[in-house]
């Protein structure tokens, strides 16, 4: 973790991730706000990478965030990769607006976290194409904008 927060540039937590993070790395649930761009992003997504066990030891899912909108999932996707630099952690983005076929084959390929708006999300695990059983996180991430439009 330390030298993937190196490669990402983050020198010192920001006052979110300063408070949230050791609470969460304790085994505490946790509800955050702050402004866009004061990193609330990694302050969960760093505790998740830390907390996953290996996928010899849990194959499923074990993270899901859910995101309102396909821009939010895709950016928060992008935050998990590039917090998981070195490690062997597979995340999957799901959202409409794309072919789910290829979503279903890097679902079959396998993830540790699965990063997705609540309607694909609902339709991966209609089509069966999405097992939450071994899920011990879930991150409701802008939860207040999922209320407005409607999820």
């Amino acid at each position: 973790m330390m030298r993937a927060l190196k490669v990402a540039g983050y020198e010192q937590p920001t006052e979110i991730q300063a408070g949230v993070i050791p609470l969460v790395l304790d085994g505490f649930d946790v509800l955050g706000q702050a402004r866009t761009g004061t990193g609330k992003t990694a302050s969960f997504v760093i505790p998740i990478l830390e907390l996953l066990s290996p996928p010899e030891e849990t194959p499923g899912v074990q993270a899901i965030i859910l995101v309102p909108t396909r821009e939010l999932a895709v950016q928060v996707h992008d935050e998990v990769v590039k917090l998981a630099y070195g490690s062997k952690v597979n995340c999957v983005a799901v959202y409409g607006g794309k072919p789910i076929r290829s979503q279903i084959e890097k679902l079959k390929r396998g993830a540790e976290i699965v990063v997705g708006t609540p309607g694909r999300v609902l339709d991966h695990l209609s089509r069966g194409t999405l097992q939450l059983r071994d899920v011990w996180c879930v991150v409701l991430d802008e939860a207040g904008r999922m209320l407005d439009i409607g999820f």
